[in-house]
């Protein structure tokens, strides 16, 4: 185990727990001290109340004592912003929406505390989501642990950055064409973007998800245990099945694996990139899978006309704001949005239409194949100040090639570090699932994890 409580696992903190090795007060003032250590640097944080941490922590700690512990008893968590917690405002990170307190906790958040999670904050998101950075109205510019100068990702941009830090094992983001995995990937955690509907959220959007951003494989299943309970608020989630998360042995011979090195559209594939996915290529077809090329399948229109929905999407919130409010949104976000403004009914049901292309596209793609093995993103992290690789509003996707089909497929799909590029920013692997193949996935990344041995020291200020 870690030295530093902040650093260790939530499996290897339920076993310091249960054998007396620590408690749960020593440890969220482990976390809370990593995080005054950091969060002048990183801010990741959004509405970090030590106070009510330690407060959650003794009420868990004396459980512990009573035996009378939760499943997750005690465990440090983050949430993103986006996913309401009980008496914070959700200002989806902008300077625009008004700051009134949430009445309730939103699925994901209800089912980690009432397993025990000690929440401790709310995680930094861009402008209504809509960036793969860090760059917010509302928030301080978020940055990557790694490398200070680059940002982390995006949406769930301070989840990514909580996690590489050793804000506790336990944080949650969500995605809806990336936002989860593009995180995780440019921040060297593991993240899961889960089959649509798995996980119960509220509100629920078509390729909406919650799902676990975690240093391991394991601690992201023992998430997915108390994550995956009903909740009858998420009309659009799955039949709840009680699968077994904690099961992540595979045997990797024989299994069909597809390989997608081309996206079909947007950015070229930074060499370092495709030399580190070749390699866990290779990696695995030593270890006996049958090794197959998937072509590729996205194209300009599939993008363009996603692209188009959400512009108008996205207007419709930012056209409602009064002129004043309006003018708060953050630049790049205001100016993307005007572009569905003049989009007439017809081209925004073409838009939409181009995603259920998409879908079919995707799944057609990857039917003949167990598990299909792609880069998350073309390149690797980039500055902390811009809002997308390409920074222009009129090319907003260019980076999302690998990730957002599968949100419209619905399939699972991972993210988990493949290595590091010379400079020593992470490069992630992106695992995807047949639909609803949830556990398999996780199966592959922990095999991977395996395969790929002890990961680089994680970075420390």
């Amino acid at each position: 185990m870690a030295s530093d409580l902040a650093d260790w696992s939530g499996s290897d903190l339920l076993e310091g727990y249960a054998r007396k090795k620590t408690s749960p007060v020593e440890v969220t003032k482990a976390v809370i001290a990593r995080i005054e250590a950091c969060e002048s640097q990183l801010q990741a944080l959004y509405a970090f109340d030590p106070e009510a941490a330690l407060k959650a922590a003794k009420a868990s700690e004396q459980r512990w004592m009573r035996g009378e512990m939760l499943p997750l008893d005690g465990i440090p968590a983050t949430i993103k912003e986006n996913i309401a917690t009980k008496g914070t405002p959700v200002p989806l990170g902008t300077a625009a929406r008004p700051l009134i307190p949430a009445t309730e906790d939103a699925p994901p958040a209800a089912r980690l505390r009432e397993d025990g999670v000690v929440i401790l904050a709310k995680t930094t998101m861009p402008d209504y989501g809509m960036l793969s950075s860090g760059l917010s109205s509302f928030h301080p510019l978020s940055r990557n642990p790694w490398d200070v100068s680059k940002n982390p990702g995006g949406s769930s941009a301070g989840a990514g950055a909580a996690a590489a830090a050793g804000y506790g094992p336990f944080h949650i983001g969500t995605d809806i064409g990336g936002s989860i995995r593009l995180p995780a990937g440019w921040c060297g955690v593991f993240g899961l973007k889960p089959s649509f509907g798995r996980i119960p959220i509220d509100p629920a959007y078509y390729g909406r998800v919650a799902g676990p951003m975690t240093r391991t494989v394991r601690d992201a299943a023992l998430m997915m245990r108390s994550l995956t309970r009903p909740d009858m608020r998420d009309a659009m989630s799955l039949p709840f099945q009680d699968l077994p998360w904690l099961d992540l042995d595979i045997d990797i011979k024989r299994l069909k694996v597809g390989v997608m090195m081309e996206a079909g559209i947007g950015i070229a594939l930074d060499p370092e990139v495709r030399a580190c996915i070749e390699a866990t290529v290779k990696a695995f077809a030593e270890a006996g899978a049958i090794i197959e090329e998937v072509p590729a399948f996205v194209t300009r229109e599939m993008l363009d006309g996603l692209d188009d929905f959400w512009r108008q999407r996205a207007w419709m919130d930012i056209g409602a704001l009064n002129e004043e409010n309006r003018a708060l949104v953050l630049p790049y976000i205001r100016e993307w949005a005007e572009g569905g403004m003049s989009l007439t009914g017809a081209e925004v049901y073409a838009g939409m239409n181009q995603m259920m292309v998409m879908r079919n596209a995707a799944i057609a793609a990857t039917k003949d194949f167990d598990f299909v093995l792609s880069p998350v993103s073309p390149v690797v992290a980039y500055e902390a100040e811009l809002a997308s690789p390409i920074h222009d509003p009129d090319e907003p996707f260019e980076h999302i090639g690998y990730t957002v089909a599968f949100n419209m497929s619905d399939q699972p799909a991972a993210s988990v570090n493949a290595g590091f590029t010379k400079a020593g920013l992470p490069i992630g692997l992106q695992i995807i699932g047949r639909r609803y193949d949830d556990v398999g996935v996780m199966r592959m990344s922990a095999a991977w994890e395996a395969m790929r041995g002890e990961q680089k020291a994680w970075p420390k200020f």
